[in-house]
C-alpha cells in the first residue's frame, strides 16, 4: 500500500487588485466625508444646549423665554436689530455674546444679531457711527426696534441729539455690579440678562409705563439710606420692569392724572381724608386701573382698611408669629398659591419673609362680591404652625384661640374688578395687589423668589403677563480662601506631578508598542 503524499498542492495566489482597493478606499473616504458634513449640518440646524451649572445660571430665565416667544415679538413684521459692538478683549465679550445669541435663537430670529469688533472691523464701525451718531469708545449693544423708516435721531432746540424712542443703548458697564472696598471700585457681579430684557422691552414699547407713587402717604423712604435702602431696592425693581416711578402728593388732587398706568402706595402711616380716599376710589373704578399696596404690619390707616375690606381683603391688626421653644419668632414661612396666572411659576414653592408681617383676611368667592364682579384671591399662604398674634409685644405672648387669628393666614392677595374671565372685557379690568410686609425690600433681608414675585406683580398690573414669572439671576464673583500650604500643593500638582504622570503614561505606551 502506498503512503499518502505529505506534500499538499498549493493554490496559486490571486493577483492583487490595486485599482479595486484604491476605488474602495476612495469611496470609504468619500462616504465618511459626506457623513461628517451631514452630521455637521444637522448639528448646526438641530441642537439642544445643556446648562450643567448648579443653578442653571447660563440659561435664560422663564420670564425672559416666555417674553421672547410672546406675540409681542412673534407677530412683528420687522425684526429687531441688535448690533453688539464689543472688543474681543472685553471681559464681558464671551458672556454677552452667548446671551445675545440666546435672545436671537429663542425669538425665532425676530432679533437679528450682528457682532462687530470696532478694532478689527473699522469700516463697519464707521458705518455704525455714521448711522446712529454714537461714538464706539465703549462696548455697547444697539437695539433698533423701529417698525418704519422714521429717523434714528432728532435734534432739539438746544442742538442736542435725541435717539428714536424705539432705539435703545446698552453699555457694558450697565451690566456689571460694582462694589467699593478700601476706596476701590471693583466688579463683583454680572446682571446682563436683567439689563438686556429691560432695554428690549423699552425699545419695543417705545416708552416706560408710568406709575405714580403716593409720596405724601408713603413712608418707606425714611428707612435706610443710599444704595442700601429699601426704597432704592423698590425703585430698582420697578425700573427694571420698564416702569417709570413718579412721586405725587395725593393731597389737593381731584383725580389721579390721566396718564397714570398704575398707582403704588408703600408703607402708609397716616390716614386718608374723605376727599383723598374718594380720589383713590374714583381711580380704582376706572377701566384698567392698577394699584400696588405694600403694608407695614398692624399700622394700616383706618379709612384705607375700610376701602380694602369693601373689596374683599381686610388687613388685620396682628403680627404673624410662631413659637420656637420658649421664644416667639416673627420670621414667616409661607407658600405661593395657584391664585392668579402670573403666580404659576411660583405656585407651590416655599419662601420666607423676614421681619414683621400681618395677616390678610381674603374673602374668596363670596356672593356679595361676585355680584359686583369683585374677585379677591390669595397669593401667598402662611405655613402651618403660625398664628396672628393680636397682642404682640406684651409679656408672656402665647396663642389664644379666643383672641388670636387662626389659619389659614394670608400674606398677599390680588383683587380684580370686572370680567377677567371674558376675553371681550378682560383688557378693561382693574387690578390690585396687596402685600402685608415691607421688610422683604430691605437688601439685607431680600430673597430672590420674593423679589421675582414683586416684579411679576408689577408686570401683571401693567398687563404684561408674558414677563411674569421667575426672573433672571445675577452672576456673582466669589473668593476662594486658600492657605499658603494649599496653594503650594496645587502648584506642585500642576507643575510636577501632573506632567510626570503624563510622561509615565507616554513611556508605558511607547514600551508596549516596542514589545
Amino acid at each position: 500500500m502506498s503512503e499518502p503524499s505529505s506534500e499538499l498542492k498549493e493554490k496559486p495566489a490571486r493577483p492583487l487588485n490595486r485599482w479595486g482597493l484604491g476605488t474602495l478606499s476612495v469611496l470609504q473616504i468619500l462616504f465618511l466625508t459626506l457623513s461628517l458634513i451631514a452630521l455637521n449640518y444637522l448639528g448646526y440646524s438641530h441642537f439642544k444646549r445643556l446648562d450643567l451649572s448648579r443653578e442653571g445660571v447660563y440659561t435664560l430665565a422663564p420670564s425672559t423665554t416666555r417674553y421672547l416667544k410672546d406675540k409681542v415679538l412673534s407677530q412683528r413684521e420687522k425684526p429687531i436689530k441688535w448690533i453688539m459692538a464689543f472688543r474681543r478683549s472685553s471681559p464681558f465679550y464671551e458672556r454677552v455674546r452667548a446671551l445675545a445669541e440666546d435672545y436671537s435663537r429663542l425669538s425665532n430670529r425676530k432679533i437679528e444679531l450682528e457682532v462687530v469688533d470696532p478694532l478689527r472691523s473699522s469700516e463697519r464701525a464707521q458705518q455704525i457711527i455714521a448711522t446712529y451718531g454714537l461714538p464706539l469708545t465703549k462696548d455697547l449693544i444697539i437695539m433698533d426696534a423701529r417698525l418704519d423708516d422714521s429717523a434714528i435721531s432728532t435734534v432739539d432746540k438746544d442742538n442736542n441729539r435725541i435717539l428714536n424712542p424705539n432705539v435703545k443703548i446698552v453699555v457694558a458697564e450697565d451690566m456689571a455690579i460694582f462694589s467699593t472696598t478700601d476706596k476701590q471700585r471693583k466688579i463683583t457681579g454680572f446682571q446682563g440678562e436683567d439689563v438686556l430684557t429691560a432695554r428690549l422691552v423699552e425699545s419695543i414699547e417705545g416708552r416706560a409705563r408710568k406709575m405714580y407713587y403716593l409720596a405724601d402717604k408713603s413712608r418707606l423712604d425714611a428707612e435706610g439710606d443710599g444704595e442700601s435702602s429699601a426704597m432704592k431696592s423698590f425703585y430698582n425693581t420697578v425700573q427694571f420692569q420698564n416702569i417709570e416711578l413718579q412721586g405725587i402728593n395725593l393731597s389737593g388732587l381731584t383725580e389721579i392724572p390721566a396718564d397714570a398706568e398704575g398707582v403704588t402706595l408703600v408703607a402708609p402711616k397716616y390716614d386718608f381724608t374723605d376727599a383723598e380716599l374718594a380720589v383713590l376710589e374714583k381711580y380704582w373704578k376706572s377701566p384698567r386701573a392698577a394699584i400696588l399696596i405694600l403694608l407695614k404690619p398692624g399700622t394700616t390707616p383706618a379709612k384705607l382698611r375700610t376701602f380694602l375690606r369693601s373689596y374683599g381683603v381686610t388687613p388685620r391688626r396682628d403680627r404673624i408669629v410662631t413659637a420656637v421653644g420658649k421664644r416667639i419668632d416673627t420670621t414667616t414661612r409661607a407658600t405661593f398659591t395657584y391664585g392668579v396666572d402670573f403666580t404659576k411659576d411660583f405656585a407651590g414653592q416655599a419662601t420666607v419673609f423676614e421681619g414683621a408681617s400681618s395677616s390678610l383676611e381674603v374673602r374668596e368667592n363670596e356672593d356679595d362680591l361676585l355680584n359686583r364682579q369683585i374677585h379677591p384671591v390669595s397669593l401667598i399662604e402662611v405655613a402651618e404652625g403660625f398664628w396672628g398674634e393680636t397682642k404682640f409685644g406684651e409679656k408672656n405672648t402665647a396663642y389664644s384661640e379666643q383672641e388670636d387669628h387662626t389659619p389659614p393666614l394670608h400674606l398677599a392677595a390680588a383683587i380684580t374688578r370686572g370680567s377677567a374671565s371674558d376675553d371681550r372685557f378682560a383688557a378693561e379690568t382693574s387690578r390690585m395687589v396687596i402685600i402685608s410686609n415691607t421688610d422683604f425690600l430691605d437688601p439685607n433681608r431680600q430673597r430672590a423668589e420674593n423679589m421675582d414675585f414683586l416684579a411679576s406683580s408689577l408686570n401683571w398690573l401693567m398687563d404684561r403677563q408674558s414677563l411674569a414669572g421667575i426672573g433672571p439671576r445675577s452672576l456673582g464673583t466669589y473668593k476662594l480662601p486658600l492657605l499658603d500650604v494649599q496653594v503650594s500643593f496645587i502648584n506642585r500638582v500642576n507643575l510636577f506631578f501632573l506632567p510626570a504622570f503624563l510622561l509615565l503614561v507616554g513611556a508605558f505606551v511607547w514600551s508596549s508598542r516596542r514589545a
